[in-house]
This record gives C-alpha cells, sequence and structure tokens, in this order.
C-alpha cells in the first residue's frame, strides 16, 4: 500500500503480483478492496494494480470534475508514477469502463487489453446545461449532509446495503473497520457526489472520443455482463441489459462478449474467476483467446 501524488492529489495505490501489467478500476462508490476476490486469481501471473480515484477509498478529495480524457491520463499517470510505462490491461466496473475506453483510444501505445467489467453504457449521452452550478449543487449537499453526521451515521450502513443489492447472492465482504475508515467520512460522501453528478457529461464526452481517437488495433477487448439467471418480470430488465452489453461489444469491433452468471453488478464479488479469466486471456493470441471462450 503505497500513496502517488497526481494532480496536487494523493492517490492510494495497492501493487501485488509480477508479470505483465494489469490495471484494476473500481465503480462509482467502490474501493480498492472491492477486487480482493480477483487478486489472489491474477496475481501469480500479473503485477496488479488497484488504486482509489479522487474522493474514494483512501485517496485525497478531488479538485476539479472529472472527465473521461481525465480518468485515462489518471490511470497513466498512476502507472508512470509507479515505473510500469509498458502496456497493460485496463479493467473497468461500471463508470470506469468509460474510464478504461478513454484510456485505449487515448493511450493505444500503453494499451494491452481491456476488459468491461458490466461497464456503464450510454447510447445517447448529452452535456448537461450549467456544470459549474451542478459542481457547486453537489459540492453543498455533500456540506450540508456532512454537517448532519450523515457520512458517520449512515455511511457504512448505506455501503453495506448497496453491495448486498448489487451482488446475485451474499452481503458485503469487506472488513468493517475497512468500510468505515471509508465510508465514514465527508471526503468519500463528496467524492460519491462528485462523479455522479458529472456522470453524464463524462459518458457524453466518450461518445465524442469514440468518433475521434479509434480503438488500437490488434488490441483484445472482452465485455462481461452481468446476469443474474432470474426468470418472470425482473428478467426482462436482464434480458435488455445483456442487448446493450452486446451491442457496446459489437461496437468495440466486435469484441468478445460473455454473460457471466450468475453475477449481480458487482461481477468481481459474486464471480472473480471470470473476471480473471477474461484478464488472463489477454495474454494469448487473440484467435486462441476466442477458441477458450
Amino acid at each position: 500500500m503505497s500513496f502517488v501524488r497526481i494532480g496536487g492529489v494523493p492517490h492510494h495505490v495497492v501493487v501485488d503480483g509480477s508479470g505483465p501489467v494489469c490495471v484494476l478500476s473500481a465503480g462509482l462508490a467502490m474501493s480498492w478492496f472491492d477486487w480482493d476476490p480477483v487478486v489472489p486469481l491474477l496475481a501469480p501471473y500479473r503485477t496488479v494494480v488497484r488504486f482509489d480515484r479522487p474522493g474514494h477509498g483512501l485517496s485525497g478529495p478531488a479538485l476539479v470534475p472529472p472527465t473521461a480524457a481525465g480518468e485515462a491520463h489518471r490511470i497513466a499517470a498512476v502507472l508512470h508514477a509507479l515505473g510500469l510505462d509498458g502496456p497493460a490491461t485496463v479493467v473497468g466496473h461500471s463508470i470506469a469502463g468509460f474510464h478504461a475506453e478513454a484510456f485505449a483510444r487515448l493511450h493505444p501505445e500503453r494499451t494491452a487489453g481491456v476488459v468491461l467489467v458490466d461497464s456503464s453504457i450510454e447510447e445517447d449521452a448529452r452535456v448537461p446545461a450549467a456544470p459549474a452550478v451542478r459542481t457547486a449543487l453537489a459540492r453543498g449537499a455533500g456540506t450540508a449532509l456532512s454537517l448532519l453526521g450523515a457520512p458517520a451515521a449512515l455511511g457504512p450502513v448505506t455501503r453495506r446495503l448497496a453491495v448486498r443489492l448489487s451482488r446475485a447472492a451474499g452481503g458485503d465482504p469487506a472488513p468493517a473497520a475497512l468500510v468505515r475508515r471509508c465510508y465514514g467520512t465527508s471526503r468519500v460522501l463528496q467524492g460519491i457526489l462528485n462523479e455522479n453528478t458529472h456522470y453524464r457529461a463524462v459518458a457524453a464526452e466518450l461518445l465524442a472520443l469514440r468518433e475521434r481517437f479509434p480503438l488500437p488495433q490488434g488490441v483484445p477487448v472482452t465485455v462481461l455482463a452481468a446476469c443474474d439467471g432470474r426468470g418472470g418480470p425482473g428478467g426482462r430488465f436482464t434480458v435488455r441489459w445483456l442487448e446493450r452489453q452486446r451491442a457496446l461489444a459489437r461496437g468495440l469491433g466486435d469484441a468478445h462478449f460473455e454473460a457471466v452468471e450468475p453475477a449481480g453488478h458487482l461481477v468481481m464479488l459474486d464471480r472473480p474467476d471470470a473476471v480473471a479469466r477474461a484478464v488472463l486471456r489477454m495474454g494469448l493470441p487473440r484467435r486462441a483467446s476466442q477458441a477458450r471462450a
């Protein structure tokens, strides 16, 4: 566990294992330890880098609103600070799928592969109006909630509930002390509000990047989609989500698509084996990896 300073913000970084580099970036409101089930499966074969974005985990608060390009450059800066300047496989979960794809488009020479883990999808995102006002409102809401003591009183409980609802089965495996240390703070509350406020702007920016910067040729991309396996009325949402994920894969140069079942949105907790398999597949020639899928 260490910290590297990027853009004036201390970033919490954890590195495990050895071999080719892979970077694991978690979704909105998640922390480095949410990848814990995946790391032991990768560390014997990969140098596994986990980091917390500003306002998440143990990293310092954000100084500027997030952007797709900014998050792509952040990944590159973290790797550079660690002396890992060669190609890396970038794994992005949920909103971090935007960041992983942007990294591949803006840093093609640094990209060995991309794995999108139940990535966020916004096919028709538009930049919201008055971004500065939205930033100010988010900051004000965070300050007000912090003065009321909401982070300490509700943060850890809300985290536990959100994780339980985002899994196919099971609760939150994260240690209680770590959950309190992170989610009981106004810093993390503000970080969550900040990223959520600018979510659609980041999505719209990624759509613009797709028009200007092609994915690097020959770089494998895998799209993992959560499938909880439920039938009945609730299953219609799952079917629609899988359709959108398949369309995402087709739009990314006919990327490899895999429905991971049973799994909720937190695929790395429900099916760490599927995530690890997708990363390790990146070390194989493209035809061989597709034959194994």
